[in-house]
């Protein structure tokens, strides 16, 4: 495909102005350009239309798209399509800046940078991972082409950007893509079958797996004997694929010295979501799409997993369970907390770097980024501040007082906090 010229000039649909500046990169469908657009600095990615199997088609879903608007932030998603230029056309999307790492430096892991900072931020990044296609799914798209490349992540904060958005169709309708090899669901790569919500959710799992552990959930002992032709591609991926850990199944196992990634970082996820996992590549949902963790469950299960992050007195950072307490991994200690938030989800334990979001302090919330409390030490005691807008309500005994926001309270076992809609106890 020729490349576009510095300062070619190109119209959208819209009757807004591209000026076409630097080209940022290139894929198998098209480049992508750091383009002027009616003033302000965006991306534009750019099709010739001749490696596209179905151009018209692929034109009018990305207009589409474009009417229906993104499903949550973290989406680069199309926000104006270009005329025609011959066969040629394009669509514009925000720029991704320079804190952004591709998902794919972050998994090969050579370069310090590329790491995460800490467990927050990897916590962090899958929320929002799992929450945008949980959105995309809830306004009737599937994605279809999910793999390690569609994610930009800030290492620091965990903060994402899905890219790759033109193959998003509404259910029941195809872009012409089956997906990414490792990334497709068994049943399109044994049956050939068309991508959908339900093989989405099996390439968001082994995502996760990959972000929390950095090996492939199917490629054990059975994967690397022998060359990976299309035939044992097939046989792993899709007619025959065993989870590395699946608990009732060890021929695939992992392999000393070709899966370290998961080797070492296994032992370190809880046993809840160790489970998670074995649920999402056992053999009932490998098989049966139907039988595939929702995106509200893998939420829930890290927004527990965000909440029990505790830093040992030692300098180990681990996941500390505040009702079956567990030691810390490195100097082997028992963490007992002072006490712990009980709400009906889940059970929050109190240290000096607790946090609280709407999702424990407003009833059905699954909102895991409003802060609404942060906990600070006061020597050996500890405080609560409210942050939110709400007023609360603390019950002691028989007495009751308000905490306003910005206020703070002293935390001590056997009272309630009515947070307008939720409550905790401290136990």
């Amino acid at each position: 495909m020729a490349d576009l010229a510095n300062g070619y000039t190109i119209k959208t649909k819209n009757f807004r102005k591209i000026v076409v500046g630097k080209k940022l990169g290139e894929g198998g469908q098209g480049a992508v350009y750091q383009v002027n657009y009616d003033g302000k600095q965006k991306a534009l990615k750019w099709y010739s239309g001749k490696k596209l199997s179905n151009p018209d088609k692929f034109y009018q879903n990305l207009e589409n798209n474009i009417k229906k608007g993104k499903p949550t932030n973290a989406f680069l998603w199309p926000e104006d399509i270009t005329e025609k230029d011959g066969e040629a056309f394009g669509y514009i999307m925000d720029l991704r800046t320079n804190e952004y790492v591709d998902f794919t430096k972050i998994l090969l892991g050579k370069k310090k940078e590329h790491a995460f900072a800490s467990i927050t931020a990897m916590c962090n990044a899958s929320l929002q991972i799992i929450d945008g296609f949980g959105e995309l799914h809830r306004k009737g798209y599937s994605y279809q082409d999910l793999n390690d490349g569609n994610f930009f992540i800030n290492t620091k904060t965990g903060e994402v950007l899905i890219c790759d958005n033109d193959n998003v169709s509404e259910a029941g309708k195809n872009s012409g893509i089956a997906g990414k090899a490792r990334y497709m669901a068994p049943e399109i790569v044994a049956k050939g079958k068309m991508p959908d919500k339900y093989t989405d959710r099996f390439s968001l799992a082994v995502v996760l797996f990959l972000l929390w552990t950095k090996n492939h959930p199917l490629e054990g002992k059975a994967a690397f004997p022998v060359c990976m032709d299309t035939k044992h591609e097939k046989k792993i991926y899709g007619e025959s694929p065993v989870f590395i850990f699946d608990p009732n199944d060890d021929s695939n196992r992992p392999v000393q010295g070709l899966n370290k990634g998961a080797i070492a970082n296994w032992p370190f996820l809880p046993v809840y979501l160790q489970e998670q996992f074995q649920k999402a590549f056992g053999k009932e949902a490998l098989q049966d799409p139907a039988r595939r963790i929702q995106e509200l469950e893998w939420l829930r299960t890290f927004i527990r997993l965000r909440s029990e992050i505790y830093k040992c007195p030692c300098g180990e950072v681990y996941f500390a369970d505040p009702v079956n307490l567990n030691p810390c991994p490195s100097c082997k200690k028992q963490n007992k907390f002072a006490f712990y938030l009980k709400f009906g989800r889940y059970n929050v334990a109190v240290h000096q770097r607790t946090k609280l979001y709407a999702c424990h302090t407003e009833k059905d919330s699954d909102d895991f980024q409003t802060l609404t409390g942060e906990v600070a030490a006061k020597g050996s005691d500890f405080e609560l501040k409210n942050i939110s807008s709400k007023n609360w309500t603390v019950t002691d005994g028989g007495n009751t007082s308000s905490v306003v926001p910005n206020a703070v309270i002293m935390l001590k076992k056997d009272i309630t906090i009515n947070f307008g809609n939720a409550q905790a106890e401290i136990i």
